[in-house]
């Protein structure tokens, strides 16, 4: 035994059970890493390199678990990228972007405020445009040189509400959108718990509510919401609404299911 001790997410890799840190953190985060027996959810942990360590589960297919959350909406409603032109509005790590990717977009305009988190195998994509500190809210369509068919947004510490207008100034006439409602960031502070959580279901229901009678305000065709396959970092249960600028377009959303969509999230997550 050496007593030497390693990040989790770089042992992985030396050990070659992942082949990137990005691919490891997804699944540490995801819980599916056990050393010694214990689940271990940080990626920054140090431990032993001894250590007897153990992925349970599948690997995640994309370079970070947020891919999982499009991929529910891509299965779910019906969504179709095939040589597409789409956004990814809070890309982070990229894991939206390389599931448009994965599902035939042709190119990806991948939008954040941060820098240094975008994976490097998109980063040299020459399908995707990485535009790190970068305000979606002000972008315009000469900055992307084009409208675009197809946008998704997962953003954190600023409400749906306040990225709207310019995502859709960016949006052709019968484009469409994904976007995360996250109770978190919708619901005054009063109502936020501990660790910037929301378990009372009852907020939960008043912010998706209230998410989707701003859309309908702005006349936009609300097609279908569900709930997120997996929780955000700290815990929240979010949630996907998936709508287009479109009128004519069939939709399959009934306001009357939002409070039944709310309790199965809470059911099964």
């Amino acid at each position: 035994m050496s007593g030497k001790k390693e990040r989790l997410d770089i042992l992985l890799v030396e050990k070659g059970i992942f082949t990137s840190r990005e691919r490891a953190k997804t699944s540490i985060m995801a819980g599916k890493i056990f050393v010694d027996g214990q689940r271990v959810d940080k990626a920054g942990e140090k431990v032993s390199v001894d250590a007897d360590i153990v992925f349970k589960g599948q690997e995640i297919p994309y370079v970070s678990r947020g891919g999982l959350k499009l991929e529910k909406a891509i299965k779910e409603f019906g969504l179709v990228l095939d040589n597409k032109v789409c956004m990814d509005i809070g890309a982070s790590t990229g894991g939206f972007t390389d599931c448009m990717l994965q599902n035939g977009a042709s190119k990806v305009f991948s939008i954040d405020v941060g820098y240094g988190q975008f994976a490097w195998k998109l980063r040299t994509d020459e399908r995707v445009v990485c535009m790190e500190r970068t305000n979606i809210r002000y972008v315009t369509t000469e900055d992307i040189g084009e409208k675009v068919d197809f946008a998704s947004i997962d953003v954190s510490f600023i409400s749906l509400k306040k990225i709207m207008p310019a995502t859709l100034n960016l949006l052709k006439d019968d484009g469409e959108v994904v976007a995360l409602i996250k109770p978190q960031f919708e619901a005054g502070r009063e109502k936020v718990g501990k660790k910037g959580v929301v378990r009372d279901i009852a907020v939960h229901k008043e912010v998706v509510m209230d998410i989707v009678n701003a859309l309908q305000k702005e006349d936009l065709n609300i097609l279908s919401v569900s709930y997120s396959p997996i929780k955000g970092p700290e815990g929240n249960i979010e949630y996907l609404v998936y709508f287009s600028k479109d009128k004519n377009k069939e939709s399959n959303f009934d306001i009357s299911n939002v409070d039944t969509i709310v309790e199965q999230s809470h059911n099964l997550l």
